[in-house]
């Protein structure tokens, strides 16, 4: 969704940071339970640190998983960080009403525009690539024996090896000495 350009608005809701959190949580598990379809994996995010009043960027996402699908209700549009929570609160609502007054069906096609993009991959640690245990104590000389070993599994010459694998192999090795500051 695009970030909000125009100049915020104050926005009329007479809440505190806790008590939009509370709304928000609270939406959701009703809005689970009314739909029968379990809320979960909540994430609220914002630029906030703590001890600090005044933001300069307020917005707030809303990250979840329902009927396993992951959803993302991000709202920028208020001064505030409360505000901005408070309107979240306010979408689940909405969604509340679309459940007790329409179908299943419409409240799943509404949610389509807050469908998340799924989270990166993470790729894996340079242990677990190199094959190399928590336990054992990391050298030049046994990362480097390490990578000769993994080179001939995934080399793109080798059965079973391709070019994304040694890719991969080579991030490893060039990660593992970095770590150890070799």
């Amino acid at each position: 969704m695009p970030r909000r350009k125009a100049t915020r608005e104050k926005g009329a809701f007479k809440t505190s940071l806790a008590g939009a959190l509370t709304n928000v949580r609270n939406s959701l598990h009703l809005f689970g339970r009314d739909s029968g379809k379990t809320t979960g994996n909540l994430v609220i995010s914002s630029n906030v640190s703590l001890g600090e009043t005044k933001p300069s960027d307020p917005g707030v996402a809303v990250w979840f998983v329902w009927d396993g699908m992951q959803v993302c209700i991000p709202v920028d549009r208020y001064l505030t960080v409360e505000a901005n929570l408070q309107a979240i609160h306010h979408i689940i609502e909405a969604r509340r009403v679309e459940m007790r007054h329409g179908t299943l069906a419409l409240v799943r096609a509404s949610f389509t525009g807050f469908v998340a993009l799924p989270a990166p991959a993470t790729p894996p640690h340079w242990r677990e690539v190199l094959g190399i245990g928590p336990g054992v104590v990391e050298t030049k000389a046994i990362i480097e024996d390490q990578f000769k070993r993994m080179l001939k599994k995934n080399h793109p010459d080798m059965p079973g090896g391709s070019h994304d694998a040694m890719a991969e192999l080579n991030q490893a090795r060039e990660d593992a000495l970095r770590e150890i500051g070799q």
